[in-house]
């Protein structure tokens, strides 16, 4: 490469001898010397050759892979952004469904708990009947057992008033009469 600088130097230098007398002349007259600008282009071409392989490429590598990062970044962030949506729209679905049940369990219990309370009002009722129920069978069989009794003592009292009654003299056919009479009134009563 250095050879194809030097030739190429050399050509412009020559070229620069024959063009001195015409308006190249006059830039060498200001102390422009064209082999130098030559040099210079050369050498600004060089830097920046080097500068675009060495610094450039790899700082616009790396910003290339920086904002390939980005919009990677942002697909995600986007990705997640309709994940979170879709997690949300579930969540409310699922909090829906957990308050339907709630309160179809709420309406359920609470039809139990009627029926629970009916049951029991229920059963409570016929206990009472059945007590009810006993305490008149009890009254009756005391008042078959009282009249009973009475009965029993009614005879007793006919029995020891005829017996006073008998005990004066009547005849035989009154006291007939009177026993007969005396067991159709304890037959009725």
């Amino acid at each position: 490469m250095h050879s194809l600088v030097l030739a190429v130097a050399a050509s412009v230098e020559a070229h620069a001898v024959e063009a001195s007398s015409g308006p190249a002349g006059l830039l060498t007259k200001f102390g422009i010397e064209w082999h130098y600008v030559i040099w210079q282009f050369v050498s600004f071409a060089v830097l920046a050759g080097v500068l675009y392989q060495f610094a450039i490429k790899p700082i616009l590598a790396v910003v290339d892979t920086r904002n390939a990062k980005i919009d990677e970044g942002l697909k995600n962030a986007a990705a997640s952004a309709a994940k979170l949506a879709q997690a949300q729209q579930q969540a409310a679905e699922e909090l829906k469904k957990a308050q339907a049940a709630g309160t179809k369990l709420i309406e359920e219990a609470r039809k139990a708990a009627k029926e629970l309370a009916d049951r029991e009002q229920k059963a409570a009722t016929d206990r009472a009947n059945e007590l009810i129920a006993k305490a008149q069978q009890a009254i009756q069989l005391e008042h078959k057992k009282m009249l009973e009794d009475a009965r029993g003592e009614i005879a007793r009292l006919v029995v020891a008033t005829t017996q006073r009654v008998l005990s004066k003299e009547l005849s035989d056919f009154e006291r007939a009469r009177f026993n007969e009479a005396a067991a159709r009134e304890l037959n009725v009563v």
